[in-house]
């Protein structure tokens, strides 16, 4: 029995099994496979490989029980899997090294819409943490807030107008883009748009076609990585999707977050000759997601919030930082996840956002900034001083480094942000009630 393992910088741990089966069975979901019990045969192949090499008295290494996956995979025939876990491999090896993944894209930016972010920013004041703090000490956050609200509209009226040039031909609307961008709002106030111009839609929660929690690949010992297109049935959604532009009804699925189950139906969906599907899903700019519908009856929103705003020394806010500090907010105030498990799992938002999400932004037909200055001290406030226990939890963990490193950079945009401010002066129809309550909108 195999009971330690020396990892890459000469650390002895104990050896578990469960680790090779859980990355063998993320690499078969990868593609499209979703049957654990030949990720585990796989991975008892691998502890029989280990046992009977040359030198059975040592420890193995990380490398070399990496060396037994990929030849057991392709032995058992696992063509594909072996594919994927091979790519997998080497882009954590690019990682280690500091290089350029050549599989996660962080190209394809919307420069035009961040030159456009960045021109209103200096307008208003508010193109750096100095500017922002200075706005809030001198009395001006309301009137920060109404002009951030009012960029956002102005923003959807230009994505409904483009959409409304095509108003014949299209029959699926999406709004995609990453976690916590405000997929949800915006749908709800672009359907409004709609309506006012004669358009009828009908909303259809991609949500409900998850795959059974306990289906999806575990990442450590208390996750899931519930964040790929593959965690959704993408072939009942294609099939439904033609279902109902052929004018037939399907029963559209019910899942349940709190078991993690499909759980009966939502009950019997039918589409009329003159309705618009609208669809708001993470994955809305995936090929396969709609691969059976035309192009020319679909018509794709993205949204990111596309900050232009830097700190002291030059740098940048994330948008992914952003985004991370609403997910956690959102997640405490309404799906009882705590700051330091949101922080724990966000690797594998960024990780699905950068090899599913990115690359397709040029298949947006408009794009949709939703970053608002305002909402950084309304973060602070919320979820500042969890950070502070977060970052001494997982410092010397080499399991939480990724954690740990977007832990410190939030921390460091939080010092520039000594400011307090009052979130009545949120209206009800901000994107933000979305993710700090007290929304007029009714979200499901």
């Amino acid at each position: 029995m195999i009971e330690q393992i020396i990892k890459r910088d000469g650390r002895v741990v104990p050896f578990n099994r469960e680790k090779i089966a859980s990355v063998v069975y993320r690499a078969a979901v990868a593609v499209g496979g979703r049957d654990r019990e030949p990720a585990e045969r796989v991975t008892d192949d691998v502890l029989r490989m280990l046992e009977a090499r040359e030198n059975p008295g040592t420890y193995p290494t990380v490398e070399e029980v990496q060396d037994c996956v990929e030849k057991v995979l392709i032995e058992r025939g696992h063509a594909r899997t072996a594919k994927a876990y091979i790519v997998y491999r080497y882009e954590h090896a690019l990682k280690r090294k500091g290089r350029q993944s050549l599989t996660y894209s962080e190209e394809n930016i919307p420069y035009r819409k961040l030159w456009e972010a960045l021109s209103w920013s200096v307008d208003q004041g508010c193109a750096s943490l100095e500017g922002i703090a200075g706005l809030v000490r001198s009395g001006g956050y309301p009137g920060l807030v109404a002009a951030c609200d009012a960029f956002y509209e102005a923003e959807l009226d230009a994505a409904a107008a483009r959409a409304l040039e095509r108003r014949d031909e299209v029959r699926v609307l999406i709004v995609a883009g990453p976690s916590s961008s405000g997929k949800t709002t915006t749908t709800l106030k672009v359907r409004e748009r709609l309506a006012a111009e004669g358009v009828r839609t009908v909303p259809l929660t991609v949500d409900n076609y998850f795959f059974d929690l306990d289906m999806h690949p575990k990442v450590g010992a208390d996750d899931y990585d519930f964040e790929t297109p593959q965690a959704l049935d993408l072939a009942l959604i294609n099939v439904h999707l033609q279902a109902l532009l052929d004018g037939r009804s399907v029963q559209v699925p019910h899942y349940n977050f709190r078991t993690g189950k499909r759980e009966g139906t939502e009950g019997s969906f039918r589409l009329a000759k003159d309705e618009v599907l609208l669809i708001d899903s993470l994955h809305g700019l995936f090929p396969e997601m709609t691969a059976g519908i035309g192009e020319e009856r679909k018509f794709r929103l993205y949204i990111e919030t596309l900050s232009q705003v830097r700190d002291r020394e030059g740098r940048y806010l994330r948008w992914a930082d952003v985004r991370l500090l609403r997910r956690m907010v959102r997640d405490m105030q309404f799906r009882s996840y705590s700051p330091r498990q949101t922080v724990r799992h966000w690797h594998l938002v960024r990780r699905s956002e950068l090899r599913y999400i990115v690359p397709e932004l040029q298949r947006a037909h408009a794009i949709v900034n939703s970053f608002l200055a305002y909402e950084l001290p309304i973060m602070r406030a919320r979820v500042g001083r969890e950070l502070e226990s977060i970052a001494r939890e997982f410092e010397g963990d080499p399991e939480r480094e990724d954690a740990l490193e977007r832990t410190l950079r939030v921390m460091r945009v939080f010092e520039e942000l000594d400011v307090t401010v009052d979130e009545s002066a949120v209206p009800p129809t901000s994107l933000l009630r979305e993710f700090i309550g007290g929304s007029g909108y009714t979200y499901h």
